[in-house]
């Protein structure tokens, strides 16, 4: 059984091994692959692992030994699913792996553009503190997050997540979602329209998947729904952002400040819009890299290809 890793340095950089799933075949793994390299690195495979590396049409199509694709990692758009259907390849994901380790940089994430901390970790560096001659001084006063509102558009177990941990800070969420649940039973907690959340909250959380309708969910006219004083934290994909208008809306004022894990190109070009704003906290599609989950993703995809291999896949796509 051919094994074959296309971009595994994310996954283990050196403190993961892939001792779970070398295991189950012969296992070749390559740390990053050009697009215009993957039929090559992928030929004769019977299995294909990617975490971002594109699996199109023409790659699908020129690799008949392939019979499964392992996505090491929850989100799977980097694959034509219907094209892999048709050539009988299946694809799996791996879900719910990085729940805690997501959550929490939502919240670090929240807390830096609250607490204003570089800032202020920059001036003492340069002297201010000293320079002012008081036992404390603020660039600008931290913001209290108990009593505010907690936006999250999405409710699957990131959403979940984030919205007890947003009430263990004291604030009220509101969520928006195509799937009521049953609500948690800390509240203030309800269920709004899109345009509610974006209306009322003071913090704007995205958690929903990338699909033709969500894409750009936050533009222009979300954008100018939000306080002034409010806050947008993308940890889910990037082009749920219109980013031009992000980068207008912080230029303007006409929200307080964003913070962004993940980015439409990424890395992003020396010219992309957020790049030079003020208030933005970017940081590199880094939330789901905690050890403990990846470790858990390792084990998962292992557990994926040992479950397809006995013919009883698991979490299949498509």
């Amino acid at each position: 059984m051919k094994i074959v890793v296309l971009d595994g340095q994310t996954l283990n950089p050196g403190d993961n091994p892939w001792d779970p799933v070398a295991a189950l075949g012969d296992l070749t793994v390559f740390d990053v692959t050009p697009i215009d390299e993957v039929i090559a690195r992928a030929a004769g495979a019977d299995i294909v692992i990617t975490n971002k590396t594109p699996l199109r049409e023409d790659a699908l199509r020129s690799l008949p030994h392939l019979r499964l694709i392992a996505v090491v990692a929850t989100g799977y758009d980097n694959v034509d699913v219907p094209v892999a259907t048709g050539q009988g390849i299946r694809v799996c994901n791996v879900p719910a792996y990085a729940t805690e380790s997501v959550a929490q940089h939502v919240f670090a994430l929240l807390l830096a553009l609250s607490q204003h901390t570089a800032a202020h970790d920059a001036a003492v560096r340069s002297g201010e503190w000293r320079r002012r001659a008081q036992f404390s001084f603020w660039l600008e006063p931290p913001i209290e997050l108990s009593g505010l509102v907690m936006g999250i558009i999405g409710y699957g177990r990131i959403g979940r997540r984030v919205a007890e941990l947003a009430h263990a800070f004291g604030m009220s969420v509101v969520c928006a979602t195509r799937t009521p649940a049953s609500p948690p039973s800390r509240a203030p907690f309800g269920f709004a329209s899109i345009e509610e959340v974006f209306s009322r909250a003071d913090v704007v959380s995205l958690h929903c998947p990338l699909t033709p309708d969500s894409e750009r969910i936050v533009n222009a006219s979300t954008l100018a729904r939000m306080k002034p004083s409010s806050f947008l934290i993308n940890t889910g994909r990037g082009r749920l952002v219109d980013e031009e208008a992000l980068a207008t809306a912080l230029r303007t004022g006409l929200i307080a400040g964003a913070g962004l894990d993940t980015l439409s190109q990424e890395p992003p070009p020396d010219d992309h819009p957020l790049l030079s704003v003020p208030r933005c906290i970017l940081t590199p599609h880094m939330a789901w890299s905690s050890l403990a989950a990846r470790r858990r993703l390792m084990l998962a995809t292992a557990e994926n290809i040992r479950a397809f291999l006995e013919g009883r896949p698991l979490h299949l796509v498509g």
